[in-house]
């Protein structure tokens, strides 16, 4: 059977083509999202894995990749790539980011006095429908924050008080797994504290409160943690004493899934999905909600609203006694027939 190599090369998830040139300015760029936009780490990794990729696919093409030929690329190699990406089954959700990244990197070139890459401004962003959160059913979510939950894992008891203090932030206070785990031991949420300030996307702080249960949490695991915790370092820990890796609590909620049957849309963010989702549902206050997720926009606060309504009109249809009519006209209706009729 004939070996088709994949068209981005293992060596692009390494180091970026180019010349060196190209190289010093994409880990220049790189490192200022890092440290100037104080951008999550996991979107200023995906920002560079799109751009590496995008300068494979040049360079598989044209060969060496050079600031000047950057400069002056036309709409068509944007469109290329597009277009190749999209041919691997890659998302227009993907795509948008991946644009994105490329624009942040063409603005850093023109800052640094290379020329405007003006292709660039020709490529109209892929259109995208806006995916509806998928909340966890509340009693899930509080399983899911339980410790007891665990007991039979051949875990220390120390490490499951730690993921259960986690996750119990995440649907809590509606963190983000990033702001959990950027908390340091000195801010910790224990009995006593009432909020805390957490620092959200794009550096943007924020004051969450911290519930009794969550607090009570966070105590438990400091009281079992094996680590001493500098108080300016992170509250969360590996079992080395290392800063706590998100994929570690990533993993304890795929191994969660299975035993409380819930879908593989059960993530550690969807706990963040669900406080919102919950909190709106017991009549909270929109803006609030949005204060409280940190969300620039209300618009997308506004997306838990279509969630609820989905919802609402879910156990109607199975509870009100004409649910079954409904449902009879509307399948009547799309036969182009009248219900009455």
């Amino acid at each position: 059977m004939l070996h088709v190599p994949p068209p981005f090369p293992e060596a692009c998830a390494v180091a970026f083509p180019g010349d060196d040139a190209v190289r010093s300015v994409a880990m220049a760029w790189q490192d200022s999202l890092m440290r100037e936009r104080r951008m999550a780490a996991n979107t200023v990794e995906a920002y560079a894995r799109d751009l590496r990729q995008f300068l494979c696919h040049l360079q598989s093409r044209t060969g060496a990749v050079r600031i000047a030929g950057l400069v002056a690329l036309k709409p068509r190699d944007i469109r290329g790539f597009m277009a190749a990406r999209r041919a691997e089954g890659v998302s227009g959700r993907s795509l948008m980011r991946a644009l994105a990244g490329l624009r942040s990197f063409a603005r850093h070139l023109e800052r640094d006095g290379h020329g405007s890459v003006s292709a660039l401004g020709a490529i109209r962003s892929p259109k995208v429908e806006r995916r509806l959160p998928r909340p966890i059913p509340i009693a899930a979510a509080r399983a899911l924050t339980d410790i007891d939950i665990r007991a039979g894992e051949s875990r220390e008891p120390w490490v499951l008080a730690r993921d259960a203090a986690v996750l119990a932030l995440l649907y809590g206070s509606g963190l983000r797994i990033s702001e959990a785990l950027g908390l340091t031991r000195r801010d910790a949420p224990v009995p006593g504290v009432e909020s805390v300030t957490v620092m959200g996307k794009g550096g943007k702080e924020r004051m969450v409160p911290i519930l009794p249960v969550v607090a009570e949490a966070v105590a438990a695991y400091l009281a079992a943690c094996p680590h001493a915790l500098d108080p300016e370092g992170p509250l969360f820990v590996g079992v080395k004493g290392g800063k706590l890796s998100p994929r570690i609590i990533q993993y304890a909620v795929a191994s969660l899934r299975g035993a409380l049957g819930l879908p593989d849309s059960a993530t550690p963010h969807a706990l963040r999905h669900s406080f919102a989702t919950h909190l709106l549902a017991r009549q909270g206050e929109l803006r609030a909600i949005q204060e409280l997720l940190g969300h620039a926009s209300l618009s997308t606060t506004q997306l838990y609203t279509k969630v609820d309504a989905a919802r609402l009109m879910d156990a109607f249809d199975q509870a009100h006694p004409r649910a079954g009519a409904r449902a009879t006209d509307r399948v009547l209706d799309s036969a182009g027939r009248s219900p009455a009729g």
